[in-house]
């Protein structure tokens, strides 16, 4: 079996500085106005210097980046060196990323959650690549002898048109070390980019298809052990008893240990384990209720009605503008507890060793697995290291540092390394969902069909604040109240792609839909009403960009022809999250007597695109994302345990299911915000519009195909 390579940031010193007659610089993650520096990567290495990353040129040419924020498919190990190389007029072919293990002294927001790694990051790469341009350019000039503004740059190398002469970055780079570092760097203006904005393969994709070890179940350490954990088998029961003696006789097993509410069978291998641990005998009390979907279905209802709310925003007079109101429109909306289920399930290494803590896996808040691993093992965090490797999909759940828990714990009681491994069985029961949420929407409008009042209601399963009070139509209505009440479960519950926003703007946009309906009005005039409104007379703050939004529902609506294809009936959605906004037109046509979802048009600003390929993908997958839970997925609970427990009973999205998906970015040359997450959350809503238009029956809750107008849809 291959071990996986990871590059150490010692390890990746010791190379720098081994090298010899480089150019190795040092910039800051931790203030954009942080300026880099020349580095001598020996003192470096002996922790006597004041950068927290790095980028390097070598002899040979090779331009490496040091980049701390876990890879999780969002791309970043991309578009970071695409930032870089740009700046630095490189050679793309001969840029590279080095993943950074944790480290806490040196690296801020080391942390891939809520689509921030760009936007913390930007500034600072591009002044890392203008710093080493602007040295390589003075070293050219003081080696010619000629003025610096003579000097061009183009594909790594150092040009003086002039005279003809040229050289490369790597045979520039030890007198370039020698130059002295300006206080200010000029950055590119934006129209000059020829890397960012194009389309560029991700850097991992040769190793991902030739199946190198790059993912946390690839990694592998001669001698150590394999644990599987057997949690209780509904949400709140406790451990009572285990007999374990049948499992121990078990081939390959190394003994059975228990910890906190679990049971781990420790051996082998996998298999061995996994085996073993069918023969555990286990007994459970009864710790807290033992909830069901029937259960929350009423306490839905009960808090809905007379729950002790925390309210959000309050603007206006809402009872009066409710007791004066022409119309009134009434609408809830629910969604059920979704797994997160990336393709890697959840698995983790540890080895508790006499001096210290070595932690290997993926996760997407390393330090959150260092500190409860100090807490576990009595070390202070500087004595546990945490190795990060590549993530197969997270969506959230890898947030949770559960697992690393797990593994620390059993190799603390085994005194062995370990890796803990989750099934997909494990891994769909195990908690930390998406919660369970209803919202009730009131909108009261006046005689001239104008929306005056406007209120909400969440009550959600441990989601804390199941609403965003702020975004839109916050700000456009005079009279509004947004309020809030959370019901504390034993269901475990944690961020799920887009947070609350995945279902919120579902049902925010669907609501929307209705009330344009009640006020005769088409959706997306409707909408641009609301924002003209909020420009020119808001209801208090308004906290998103109005001038930005109205482009993405003009562009959308421009690219999809709105209101003029014969034959399909069209749905809208537009939505506001993580900095970016994104709208969204769903095309329903009916096909032998059915209705099918065959088109999603979505309009992105995002700000500057960096990689167009990455960036295309990561909008249509946030859209099949999307839609295919809106409609498909469903987790069901019957006295605190999971129905569903594998893909054969939870239902996804299938290939031939997705739509066709035609995505148009916004060019304003804003500073890149957000794009892991913006796409998704108004993509249901977009195809519950549509579907609609196409047969006048309101989709409230997901998954809507188990609603009764789509339950003979297969």
């Amino acid at each position: 079996m291959q071990t996986l390579e990871q590059t150490s940031r010692r390890n990746f010193l010791k190379i720098a500085a081994t090298a010899g007659g480089g150019l190795f610089l040092g910039f800051s993650w931790s203030g954009a106005a942080a300026l880099p520096g020349v580095v001598n990567p020996e003192s470096a290495g002996a922790g006597a210097i004041n950068f927290n990353s790095f980028l390097t040129i070598g002899t040979d040419n090779i331009i490496t980046i040091f980049s701390p924020n876990p890879e999780i498919g969002q791309g970043i190990k991309t578009a970071f060196p695409m930032i870089v190389a740009e700046e630095l007029d490189a050679d793309w072919k001969q840029v590279k990323t080095v993943q950074a293990n944790l480290d806490t002294s040196k690296y801020e927001r080391q942390v891939t959650g809520g689509s921030g790694a760009v936007p913390h990051s930007w500034e600072r790469l591009r002044k890392a690549g203008a710093t080493a341009r602007y040295l390589l350019i003075e070293a050219a000039a003081k080696r010619w002898n000629v003025s610096p503004t003579e000097i061009t740059t183009e594909k790594g190398k150092v040009f003086h048109k002039a005279s003809g002469k040229s050289a490369t970055y790597g045979e520039l780079a030890g007198e370039a070390s020698k130059i002295s570092v300006p206080k200010e760097i000029k950055l590119k203006d934006e129209k000059d980019f020829t890397l960012i904005g194009q389309s560029v393969r991700n850097v991992d994709n040769q190793n991902i298809i030739t199946g190198k070890p790059l993912f946390g179940l690839d990694f592998y350490r001669e001698g150590m052990l394999f644990a599987l954990i057997q949690r209780p088998k509904a949400f709140g029961l406790k451990l009572k008893s285990v007999d374990s003696a049948e499992a121990k006789k078990m081939p390959g097993i190394v003994d059975v240990v228990t910890f906190e509410n679990s049971v781990a069978v420790v051996g082998k291998s996998t298999w061995q384990v996994k085996k073993a641990r069918e023969l555990l005998k286990i007994e459970y009390e009864k710790e807290f209720d033992l909830e069901s979907s029937a259960d929350h279905n009423r306490i839905f209802k009960q808090l809905l009605e007379g729950g002790q709310a925390t309210v959000r925003r309050k603007n206006g007079d809402v009872e009066a503008a409710f007791k004066n109101a022409a119309k009134i429109v009434t609408a809830e909306y629910q969604c059920p507890f979704l797994p997160h289920s990336p393709l890697e399930p959840m698995n983790f290494f540890a080895h508790v060793r006499e001096d210290g803590v070595e932690l290997v896996g993926p996760t997407q808040t390393p330090d959150r697995a260092r500190t409860e691993a100090a807490k576990i093992t009595g070390f202070p965090p500087e004595k546990v290291t945490v190795e990060i490797t590549r993530q197969g999909g997270g969506f959230g759940r890898r947030l949770a540092a559960d697992y690393a828990i797990e593994a620390t714990h059993v190799s603390k009681l085994m005194k062995a390394p370990v890796k803990v491994v989750w099934t997909r069985e494990d891994d769909m029961t195990g908690g930390t969902y998406r919660p369970a949420v209803r919202y009730r929407f009131e909108a009261a409008l006046d005689k001239t069909g104008q929306l005056i009042g406007y209120k909400l209601r969440g009550v959600g399963m441990n989601a804390g604040n199941p609403t965003r009070e702020d975004n839109f139509p916050s700000g456009a209505v005079d009279n509004l109240l947004i309020d809030s009440v959370d019901h504390k479960s034993p269901i475990t519950t944690g961020p799920w792609r887009a947070p609350i926003t995945n279902f919120l703007a579902y049902a925010e946009q669907s609501f929307l839909d209705e009330v344009a309906e009640a006020a005769g009005k088409d959706p997306i005039q409707f909408r641009l009403e609301l924002l003209e409104k909020a420009k020119k007379a808001p209801a208090g703050e308004v906290k998103y960009d109005i001038d930005r939004m109205i482009a993405v529902i003009k562009l959308a609506a421009e690219k999809s022809n709105w209101g003029k294809k014969k034959g399909v009936h069209q749905g809208f959605s537009v939505y506001f999250s993580h900095r970016s906004y994104v709208a969204q037109v769903g095309e329903v046509v009916v096909e032998k007597g059915k209705p099918v979802l065959k088109n999603m048009i979505a309009a992105v600003d995002c700000g500057i695109v960096i990689n167009k390929s990455g960036s295309l993908q990561q909008v249509r997958g946030g859209i099949v994302d999307g839609i295919g839970h809106a409609m498909y997925g469903n987790l069901t609970f019957k006295d605190g345990a999971p129905d569903q427990n594998n893909f054969n009973a939870f239902r996804l999205i299938r290939m031939n299911e997705i739509p066709e998906v035609d995505v148009h970015f916004v060019d304003n040359g804003i500073t890149p915000t957000g794009l892991g997450e913006p796409a998704l959350p108004p993509a249901g809503a977009a195809a519950a519009n549509a579907f609609y238009k196409a047969t006048k029956k309101r989709l409230r809750n997901q998954p809507f195909m188990e609603e009764e107008a789509f339950k003979n849809i297969s």
